[in-house]
C-alpha cells in the first residue's frame, strides 16, 4: 500500500483537477483500511517533498479517530514515535504543525487510557529546548491539546505557568513569543477561581501586552489581535482574572483605538474590549477611575470619517458611539459631565465633524443619563436646536438624531419645551437633505407621541406638511413620514377625526403593494391604520375597517417578516377597538399568530475545519463521525424575534378583548406562552410575561380573564381556572428569581401584583409563601438578574434601579391590600431588606421608594404597622426635609398613614411631625403635590388623635393651603376631616367657617373632584345652615353666584 499511496499523494498535489479527483477517490478507498495508518506514517517521515509529508499528516488526522482502536500496540507505538520525530526533526514548519494536530487527536483517546504517559513530559522538555523550533512546536501542541484534553492540563497549570511566562518573554524569537501568546489564550477556559491560579493568570498580562506592542510595531496586527481575543476571554471568564490589570488592558486598548495608522479591524477589536468592560465590568472601571480616560478617547473618535472602502459597521465613530451609549447606561452619573464638556467645546469647533460629534454625543447618552440630563435639558436643547440650523448637512442630521433621542428618553420634561422644539422640527422637514428629513421625521414621531392636547395648535400644519411629504417623497422618507403621522394621531386622539379619512385612503394605497422593495412601506401603513383607528374610536372606524383587515390578512402571503410583525400589532389594536366584536376575525387571525409564534428562528451554525481551510486540502474528506468539528458561531435571524414578540403580544390582546370567545384557542395559547416565557431572547420573554396594553395586565392575566369570563357552571371550567392560575403564578415565581433580564423580571413582578389584586387572597393564598420568598430574594438582590461582577469592594456609588426595584417594591402593598393585617408575618421578613435601600450610600430615589412602599403597606395592613413605627418615623421625618419634591411628597403621605394606623406608638412623634410639616405649607414650598400630601397628613392626624393636635395653631395654616391643587387622591381624607369637625361643631373650626365655605365652594365646582367628596361637603354645609342659619347667610351671599348655586345644589341633596 505504501508505494501506491505515495503516487496517489503526489498525484493529489498536481494542478490537474481531473488527476486530483481520481487520486482523491482512490485515497478515500484506501483510507478505509487500518493499514493506511502505517503507510501514511512512512510517508510522513520519508517523503522527500514537504507537501507530501504535510498531506500525509492531514490524512492521518482525519482517519486516526476511526482506526486508532484497531491498531495493535506496536503500530500505536510506531505512530507515536514517528509523530514525535516529525515534530522535533522535520525542517518544515507546516509539516510540524500538521503532525502536532495529529498528536492532539490521538491524545484525546490515548492519554485518558494511559497509553501515552511520556507525551506531557516530552512537551515540557521541548518547551525548554535551546532550539527555537522545538520551543515553538511544543507551545503549538499545548494550544491544540487544550481542544481535546484541556481538563487534563488543570493539574499541570502550576508547572506550565513559568514556562509560558518565560516563552512570552523570549527575547530571541518572536515565533516563540507568538506561540506562547496563543497557548495562554487556549488555557483560559480551563481556569477555575482558585486564588493561586487566578494570580498566575494575572501575571501573564504585562507580558501579553509587551508581545502585542512589539507585534504592532512590527506590523503584525494579526498576531496582536490574539491579545484582544485573550482579553475577551479574561473578561468573560467566571473566574476573577482581571484584577488590577484592568487598568493596563484599558490603557493599551485605548492606545490602539486612538491610533489611526492601524488597520480598522485591530482598532475595532480594541474598541470591543472597552465595550465589553463597560458592559460586564463597570465596577472595575469605577474603582480604577477609568471612565474619564475612556471618554477622552471615545468622544474624539466620534469625529473620525470612515474611508469609502471600509465596512460602515466597523467605522470607529459608530463603534465609539456604542461604547459611550453603554457607558451611559451602566455608569450614568460618571458620564454626563465629561460628555457635556466635550459637547460644549466641540460645538464651537470650525471642523463640522466636531460639531456633528458634539450633538451626536448628547443624543447617545440621553437614554442612559436620562435622569441626570433632565436637569441640564435647557442647555443641551440650546446646542441641539442651534445645530439644526448649521450650514453643514452632517451637523443638522446629527441634531435631528439627538432631538429624536431627547424626545424618546427625556419624557415628560422635554414636552414642556414644545413651543421651541416643534417649529424647529417643522423647519428641518424642509431641509434639502433627505438624510436630515428622515431623522427629523424620527424626531417628530418621538416628540409628538406623548404631547396629548398640547399638539392641537400644531395639528393642522403638521398634518398638511406630512400628507404633502407622503405624496412626494421617496420610499425611505415615506416610511418615516408614516411613523410621524402615527405619533401625531396617537397624541391628537379625537381631534384627528377631520384628517382620518384622507390619511386612511392614502394608507389603503400602500397596503396593496406587493413588490419586495415596497413591503416595508406597506408594513408602516398597516401600523398607521391601527393607530389612527385607536385615535378616532370605534364609532368612527368600525364600518370602514373590513377592507383594511382583509388587506392585512392578505399580507401574510408575501413572506416578509416585518410586515407580519406590524400586522400582528395592527390586529392587537383592532381587537382593543372592537372588543368582543373582534370575535368574528379570530378564526382568520389566530392561526396567523400561532404560525408566527411557532416559526423556526433560522439559526445558522458555522463549522470550523482548520485543516481543510488552512492547508488547501479541502478535497480530502473525512468519514469519521467522531472527528468533531468546532462550532465557531451561531447566528439568529433577528427580524423573526420581533415578529415572534408581536405575535406573542397579540395573543394577550385577543384573549383580553374577546373574553369567553377566545376559549377554543386557550390551550394552544398557553402552550406557546409557557414556551416563550423561557425563550432565549428577552424581547420574546418580555411579551410572554406581560401584555403591553393600557391596563398593564399580563398576557397570562389576559388569558385568565378569558377563562374567568366563562360562566362557572361546570366543575371542569372551575378546575381550568385553577390550572391557568397555577401555570401563570409558577412561571412568574420562576421568572422572578431565575430570569437574567431585569425588565422581564420587573414585568413579572408587576403582573403578580395585578393578579394578586385581581384574584384576591383566597385564590393566591397557596402561592404566598413562594411569592414572599421570591420577593425576599429580589429585595436581597440575590436573583439571577441582579448578579453582577464584584471586585470585592464597595465603592460607595449606587444608582437607583428604576427598572426592577420600583416593580419589586410595588409587590408589598399589593400583598398587604389583599391580606390586610395578616400580611404582618410576611412583612416582618421583608422589612429589614427593604430598609437597607434607605441607608447610605443608596441614592435619594431608593429612599423615596422605601418611604412610598412603607406608606402604602401601612395604609393596607393597618394596625400591625405600629410595631415598626420607631424604625420608620426617623426616616420619614428626615425625608420631609429632602431637596427632592418626590421624596417630600412621599414622606408626607407616609407620616400621615403611620399616624392613622400606628396607634399609640405614633403619638410621641406628633410634635416632630408638625414641626417637619410646617415648612411644606409655606410659600417656600414650590410643589403643590407636596403641599397637598402635607394637608393629607394633617387631616389623618386630626381624625385619629384630634386632642394631640394644637388645632388653634394648625387649622388656620391647614385651611389656607386649600383647596388641593394637584393630588386629588387626598381629597376624601382632607375634606372629610373638615366636614367631621363641622358636623361635630368643634369650637376650633367655627371661627374659620368663612374660609372653609370659600374653599368648599371651589371644590364643588371643580371637575377634578368626585361626587362623593362634593356630597360630603354638601352635607356639612346643610348642617351649618340648619344650625347657624343667620350667621351663614352673609357668608354664602358673598360667594360668586355659580359657586353659591353649586354649593346649594349639593347641600340640598338627600
Amino acid at each position: 500500500m505504501a508505494q501506491s499511496l505515495e503516487l496517489l499523494l503526489i498525484q493529489f498535489l498536481m494542478p490537474d483537477n481531473d488527476a486530483r479527483r481520481q487520486a482523491e477517490e482512490q485515497i478515500r478507498r484506501l483510507a478505509r483500511d487500518p493499514q493506511v495508518v502505517p503507510a501514511l506514517v512512512h510517508h510522513l517521515r520519508t517523503a522527500k517533498t514537504p507537501n507530501v509529508r504535510q498531506l500525509a499528516a492531514v490524512l492521518l488526522r482525519k482517519k486516526i479517530t476511526s482506526h486508532w482502536p484497531k491498531l495493535p500496540p506496536h503500530a500505536k507505538a510506531s505512530l507515536k514515535q514517528a509523530l514525535i520525530e516529525s515534530i522535533t526533526l522535520d525542517n518544515s514548519h507546516l509539516v510540524r504543525r500538521a503532525s502536532a494536530n495529529v498528536v492532539s487527536i490521538i491524545a484525546k483517546y490515548a492519554i485518558p487510557a494511559g497509553e501515552w504517559p511520556e507525551l506531557l513530559p516530552f512537551l515540557f522538555q521541548c518547551s525548554q529546548s535551546p532550539q527555537e523550533d522545538h520551543r515553538e512546536v511544543a507551545l503549538i501542541l499545548f494550544s491544540s491539546l487544550t481542544e481535546t484534553i484541556g481538563t487534563t492540563f488543570q493539574s499541570h497549570l502550576n508547572d506550565l505557568q513559568p514556562i509560558l511566562l518565560k516563552c512570552l518573554q523570549d527575547e530571541t524569537s518572536s515565533r516563540v513569543r507568538i506561540a506562547a501568546l496563543k497557548a495562554v489564550g487556549s488555557f483560559i477556559e480551563y481556569v477555575n477561581d482558585g486564588g493561586d491560579i487566578v494570580k498566575m493568570f494575572r501575571e501573564f498580562v504585562p507580558s501579553i501586552l509587551n508581545v502585542s506592542r512589539q507585534c504592532l510595531a512590527n506590523g503584525e496586527e494579526d498576531v496582536a489581535s490574539i491579545a484582544f481575543e485573550i482579553f475577551d476571554e479574561l473578561i468573560e471568564s467566571p473566574a476573577p482574572l482581571l484584577g488590577d490589570s484592568v487598568r493596563s488592558i484599558v490603557q493599551f486598548s485605548l492606545e490602539v483605538c486612538a491610533n489611526q495608522d492601524l488597520e480598522i479591524n485591530i482598532r475595532q477589536q480594541a474598541i470591543q474590549i472597552i465595550s465589553w468592560l463597560v458592559k460586564f465590568k463597570a465596577s472595575f472601571l469605577k474603582k480604577h477611575k477609568l471612565v474619564v480616560p475612556i471618554l477622552q478617547v471615545m468622544c474624539p473618535l466620534l469625529t473620525e470619517t470612515a474611508n469609502e472602502d471600509e465596512d460602515s459597521d466597523l467605522a470607529a465613530d459608530r463603534s465609539a458611539a456604542e461604547v459611550i451609549d453603554t457607558l451611559a447606561i451602566n455608569l450614568p452619573r460618571h458620564v454626563l459631565a465629561p460628555v457635556l464638556e466635550f459637547a460644549s467645546v466641540s460645538f464651537h469647533h470650525n471642523n463640522p465633524k466636531y460639531r456633528e460629534a458634539a450633538v451626536t454625543s448628547l443624543g447617545v447618552i440621553s437614554e442612559g443619563c436620562c435622569e441626570h440630563l433632565k436637569d441640564k435639558l435647557e442647555d443641551c436643547l440650546k446646542i441641539v436646536l442651534e445645530a439644526l440650523k448649521d450650514q453643514e448637512q452632517m451637523v443638522r442630521g446629527a441634531a435631528s438624531f439627538a432631538l429624536g433621542q431627547f424626545a424618546e428618553h427625556l419624557q415628560p420634561e422635554i414636552l414642556s419645551h414644545y413651543a421651541s422644539v416643534l417649529p424647529c422640527i417643522l423647519n428641518a422637514l424642509e431641509d434639502p437633505s433627505d438624510e436630515v428629513k428622515e431623522k427629523s421625521y424620527y424626531a417628530l414621531a418621538a416628540f409628538c407621541e406623548d404631547m396629548g392636547e398640547d399638539i392641537l395648535p400644531y395639528l393642522d400644519p403638521l398634518i398638511c406638511r406630512l400628507v404633502m411629504s407622503l405624496q412626494s417623497s421617496p420610499r425611505n422618507l415615506q416610511e418615516t413620514c408614516m411613523s410621524a403621522i402615527g405619533s401625531v394621531a396617537a397624541a391628537a386622539e379625537q381631534a384627528f377625526i377631520p384628517y382620518a379619512e384622507k390619511v386612511l385612503e392614502m394608507m389603503k394605497g400602500f397596503m396593496v403593494l406587493t413588490n419586495d422593495e415596497d413591503l416595508c412601506a406597506r408594513a408602516r401603513a398597516t401600523e398607521v391604520v391601527g393607530i389612527v383607528a385607536m385615535a378616532v374610536g370605534r364609532a368612527r372606524i368600525e364600518a370602514i375597517l373590513p377592507p383594511f383587515i382583509e388587506a392585512a390578512i392578505s399580507g401574510f402571503g408575501l413572506d416578509y417578516s416585518e410586515l407580519r410583525e406590524y400586522t400582528h400589532g395592527f390586529f392587537s389594536n383592532v381587537a382593543e377597538i372592537l372588543g368582543e366584536s373582534f370575535t368574528q376575525y379570530l378564526p382568520h387571525v389566530v392561526p396567523l399568530v400561532f404560525s408566527s409564534c411557532n416559526l423556526d428562528d433560522g439559526s445558522a451554525v458555522d463549522i470550523d475545519d482548520t485543516d481543510s481551510v488552512d492547508n488547501g486540502f479541502g478535497g480530502v474528506s473525512s468519514d469519521d463521525d467522531d472527528d468533531e468539528p468546532r462550532v465557531r458561531n451561531i447566528s439568529v435571524r433577528t427580524g423573526l424575534l420581533d415578529e415572534k414578540a408581536a405575535a406573542t403580544q397579540a395573543i394577550g390582546f385577543f384573549a383580553l378583548h374577546t373574553k369567553s370567545a377566545y376559549a377554543p384557542y386557550l390551550e394552544e395559547s398557553l402552550k406557546i406562552l409557557i414556551r416563550h416565557s423561557g425563550y432565549f431572547h428577552e424581547d420574546v420573554r418580555l411579551q410572554a410575561i406581560i401584555s403591553l396594553k393600557l391596563t398593564g395586565l399580563s398576557f397570562f392575566a389576559d388569558i385568565l380573564t378569558a377563562v374567568r369570563a366563562i360562566p362557572p357552571t361546570h366543575a371542569d371550567v372551575i378546575e381550568k381556572q385553577k390550572d391557568v392560575l397555577d401555570t401563570v403564578l409558577n412561571i412568574y415565581i420562576k421568572t422572578m428569581t431565575e430570569d437574567d433580564d431585569k425588565e422581564v423580571v420587573a414585568q413579572a413582578c408587576m403582573s403578580v401584583a395585578d393578579i394578586v389584586k385581581d384574584c384576591g387572597f383566597p385564590a393566591i393564598e397557596p402561592y404566598m409563601p413562594r411569592l414572599a420568598e421570591a420577593t425576599l430574594v429580589l429585595l436581597r438582590q440575590e436573583s439571577s438578574c441582579q448578579q453582577v461582577e464584584s471586585d470585592g469592594e464597595d465603592d460607595g456609588d449606587i444608582d437607583h434601579d428604576e427598572v426592577l426595584m420600583d416593580a419589586v417594591s410595588d409587590l408589598l402593598p399589593a400583598f398587604a391590600k389583599v391580606m390586610g393585617s395578616y400580611f404582618d408575618p410576611i412583612f416582618a421578613k421583608l422589612f429589614d431588606p427593604l430598609m437597607k435601600f434607605a441607608k447610605s450610600p443608596h441614592p435619594p430615589q431608593d429612599k423615596t421608594m422605601v418611604v412610598a412602599t412603607l406608606a402604602e403597606v401601612a395604609q393596607e395592613m393597618g394596625a400591625p404597622i405600629s410595631t415598626y413605627v420607631d424604625k420608620i418615623m426617623p426616616l420619614a421625618l428626615k425625608e420631609l426635609a429632602s431637596s427632592d419634591a418626590t421624596n417630600r411628597r412621599n414622606a408626607a403621605f407616609c407620616v400621615g398613614e403611620i399616624c392613622k394606623n400606628g396607634g399609640a406608638a405614633a403619638l410621641k412623634y406628633y410634635g416632630d411631625i408638625l414641626r417637619a410639616l410646617h415648612p411644606l405649607f409655606s410659600n417656600s414650598e414650590p410643589d403643590n403635590a407636596v403641599r397637598d400630601n402635607a394637608a393629607g397628613a394633617i387631616a389623618r392626624m386630626i381624625m385619629v388623635q384630634p386632642q394631640s393636635v394644637p388645632l388653634n395653631q394648625v387649622l388656620p395654616v391647614f385651611i389656607k393651603a386649600l383647596p388641593l391643587k394637584e393630588d386629588h387622591e387626598e381629597s376624601m381624607t382632607v375634606y372629610s376631616c373638615i366636614c367631621n369637625l363641622l358636623l361635630s361643631s368643634h369650637p376650633q373650626i367655627l371661627p374659620l367657617v368663612p374660609d372653609v365655605v370659600h374653599v368648599f365652594a371651589q371644590v364643588v365646582v371643580s371637575t377634578d373632584e368626585s361626587d362623593e367628596v362634593k356630597t360630603n361637603i354638601g352635607r356639612a354645609i346643610s348642617h351649618l345652615v340648619s344650625v347657624y342659619g343667620q350667621q351663614m347667610q352673609p357668608i354664602l351671599s358673598a360667594l360668586p353666584q355659580a359657586h353659591a348655586n353649586a354649593l346649594a345644589a349639593f347641600a340640598n341633596r338627600r
